[in-house]
Order: structure tokens, then C-alpha cells, then sequence
């Protein structure tokens, strides 16, 4: 096992045996530089929802993490503006909050950090710089008085695009799903699984599927430190018998993962941990979005990752486990945006 994880991933493994599984805190973590208020999640709220944070006005982070459904778009690979295609799968923006690095490949260490990338992406919302998105949001009149409220300042010295980004953490960390059929398990009722979900979380832990997936987001040990990540490689037994066929028919290796952040030969197809929280509701999977059914999904993990095959009964099991998961979703409204009477801030809207 150590050999598929990198760097001081190691030192947690100790830790693994004792939270392989259990419930996800009552809080989330929360940077001190960063203190969540009502008035800044509603801040962020709006600007979460609002598609002029995209060049052409098409795309606003709701558009590849839809938290009206499970946060993503059940795309295997998001669109963005002018109809661009990414090469990732969206994951979901629920319970990002307690997952120690974003992004697949890690590169972000914090929702703030993560917050600031989609927006500046060419493909994805296609700003041309933090100036231009904060000089977008200086032509929104309530906007500038909002930010200043918040944040403080003078006038329109409140809207910055670090503040854009901390306000936009600030409503991702309101999004929790707790109270999952598995929670009231884990609490004494075992009468919230049924036998074949009860076996299958007995069949994930003797399969040492939860060495990667465990703790209380079934993505990594709690208590690392943010920005460490959690990683594992994938494929791994990429040239088994087992595994190939997946390999070659899902296109599992044509992503360098890590490796294409750091450039570091040991983070070649490595990939942080995704949560199994509401993954019976995330397809489809994969960090391309290939592979459709979250049966397959698992028989897939068993080749690649084990080195084994998987009976129809096992993976059954398996996935009922999984549906346990599912937790209680917040309910979402959307926001009223900010106008702009009379003129428009969308600058090639002509």
C-alpha cells in the first residue's frame, strides 16, 4: 500500500485502521483569515450563481457544480464558455469543504485557492485576468455596496478578487449532506442498512478499499493538514490482465494526473482521493467521466486498483453500501442577482 501514496500521505496510514469510517464532523473547518458571516455566504451565494463572472456571460459556477441537484452536472466533461470542452469530470462542490486539497491533480490547497482557478480559465469561465472580474463587478453598483459591507473599506476598494473568492468559500462551506442511512448505522440504528449495504461495508473494508477512502469524507484521514492531499494512483496495476481492458476502453492513463502540476516523476497518474459521499448520485466517474454506471465504476476499481475481480453479488453489495451514503442535501434557493439598469457589464454583449 505505501507505494501508492506520496510524500508525508505516509505518515496517516497509521491512523487509517481506527477511521476508516465514520461520520462527518458537525463543522467544517474555517481559515481564520476567513471567518464565515450570513452576509458574506449570501455574498457568495450570489456570486456562485451569477454568470457574469464569465466573459461572455454564459457560465457561472453553478453551471458545472449544480448544488440545485448533487454539485456537478453529470457531464464527463464540463462545458464551458463559447461551448468549450474541458478534459476533467466536474466533482462535486458538496462537502468539498472537508476534503484537504481541490482540484483533482491537488493543485489548490483551499476553497479560496480552488475558487479563483475556474473563474481565469480559458476554457472554463474565461476571464482574462482578476482585474477584469473586479472590474466587472465595480459597473455593479450593489455589488460594491455589498462588498464593502462585508468586507469593509472605502467605496469600491472592498471588491477584490481575493474577497470574490473568500466570499464564494464562505457559501461552499455551507454545503453539507449529513444524516446519510450509513450516519444512523454508525450511531446504533442498524436498521438504516439493510443486509446487502451491511455487507458491503464489510466487503470494502476486507478489500482494503477503505486504506484510501476513509475518514469522515471517505477521502483521506481526518485532521490533515490543508493543502497536504491525500493521493493515490490510479490505475495501479496498470499492466495486469485484470485491469487493461478497463484501462484501454476507459482511456484511464491518457491523463498524467499530478504529475502535470508538479512535473515530478513519483506524481505520474496520481490523483487525490475523491470522496465517496453521494457518489451514488455523482456519475459519471472517474476523474474523465467515462465510465457511466457506478456498478462498473466499482468493478473498474477492483481490477485497476486491487488487482481482482469482483462476483455480480460482491458488487452489489458494494454499491448498496455506497447508496448508504447518500446523505441530506441543504436546501437551495436561487439568489435575486444585482442589476445593472440601463447598460450591461457583459463586455462583448452587442
Amino acid at each position: 500500500m505505501k507505494r501508492f501514496l506520496v510524500g508525508s500521505t505516509l505518515s496517516w496510514l497509521l491512523i487509517a485502521s481506527v477511521q476508516a469510517l465514520e461520520p462527518l464532523p458537525t463543522s467544517v473547518p474555517v481559515p481564520a483569515d476567513n471567518p464565515m458571516t450570513v452576509d458574506k455566504i449570501e455574498l457568495g451565494k450570489s456570486l456562485y450563481f451569477d454568470p457574469r463572472l464569465s466573459i461572455d456571460g454564459t457560465i457561472s459556477c453553478n453551471s458545472c457544480h449544480n448544488v440545485m441537484t448533487n454539485g456537478t452536472d453529470n457531464r464527463s466533461v464540463s462545458v464551458g464558455v463559447r461551448g468549450q470542452h474541458g478534459g476533467r469530470s466536474s466533482p462535486t462542490v458538496y462537502n468539498a469543504a472537508f476534503l484537504s486539497s481541490q482540484f483533482w491533480d491537488g493543485r489548490a490547497s483551499t476553497l479560496e485557492e480552488q475558487a479563483k482557478g475556474p473563474i481565469l480559465n480559458p476554457i472554463e469561465m474565461g476571464m482574462p485576468s482578476a482585474q477584469a472580474v473586479v472590474d466587472r463587478l465595480k459597473g455593479v453598483p450593489d455589488y460594491v455596496s455589498w462588498f464593502q459591507h462585508v468586507f469593509g473599506g472605502q467605496g469600491e476598494t472592498a471588491v477584490t478578487y481575493t474577497h470574490v473568492a473568500q466570499a464564494i468559500a464562505a457559501y461552499e462551506r455551507t454545503l453539507v449532506t449529513p444524516n446519510s442511512p450509513f450516519v444512523c448505522y454508525w450511531y446504533g440504528d442498524h436498521q438504516a442498512l439493510s443486509a446487502s449495504a451491511q455487507r458491503g461495508m464489510q466487503k470494502v473494508t476486507s478489500l482494503g478499499c477503505t486504506s484510501c477512502h476513509m475518514g469522515p469524507n471517505f477521502s483521506g484521514p481526518a485532521g490533515m493538514p490543508m493543502g497536504q492531499g491525500f493521493f493515490m494512483k490510479f490505475p495501479t496495476f496498470d499492466q495486469s490482465k485484470l485491469a487493461l481492458p478497463y484501462i484501454q476502453r476507459y482511456h484511464l492513463m491518457d491523463d498524467k494526473g499530478r504529475f502535470s502540476v508538479t512535473h515530478q516523476p513519483g506524481d505520474l497518474h496520481m490523483w487525490r482521493v475523491p470522496t465517496w459521499r453521494n457518489i451514488a448520485l455523482t456519475a459519471p466517474y472517474f476523474h474523465n467521466g467515462s465510465v457511466a454506471t457506478l456498478d462498473e465504476a466499482v468493478r473498474v476499481m477492483a481490477a485497476t486498483q486491487l488487482n481482482k475481480t469482483l462476483s455480480d453479488a460482491e458488487v452489489a453489495d458494494i454499491v448498496a453500501f455506497l447508496d448508504s451514503l447518500t446523505g441530506v442535501f441543504p436546501q437551495q434557493t436561487m439568489p435575486r442577482l444585482p442589476e445593472t439598469p440601463h447598460h450591461t457589464v457583459v463586455g462583448d454583449a452587442h
